[in-house]
């Protein structure tokens, strides 16, 4: 089963199976201070967009990880 069109060849269960890889580049595209505009241009979020529309009980939507991953980034510091 593919994933869709923008991800060729990928199945959900590779999606799956990299989701902390996809969280990891979104955590370091925050730690560089980059805009919610140029984040949802990267792979990781379309990534996690297809996961969360192809498994919404599972997978949060990517803006929610986005303010989520930002928070605690800001927590830290």
């Amino acid at each position: 089963m593919t994933a869709s069109p923008t991800a060729p060849g990928l199945t959900i269960g590779e999606l799956e199976a990299n989701y902390s890889l996809y969280c990891k580049a979104m955590r370091l595209l925050i730690r560089e201070v980059k805009t919610i505009a140029k984040v949802r241009r990267t792979v990781c979020w379309q990534r996690l967009d297809i996961l969360h529309n192809c498994l919404p009980s599972q997978y949060r939507e990517p803006d929610y990880l986005f303010a989520l991953l930002q928070r605690e980034l800001k927590a830290q510091l």
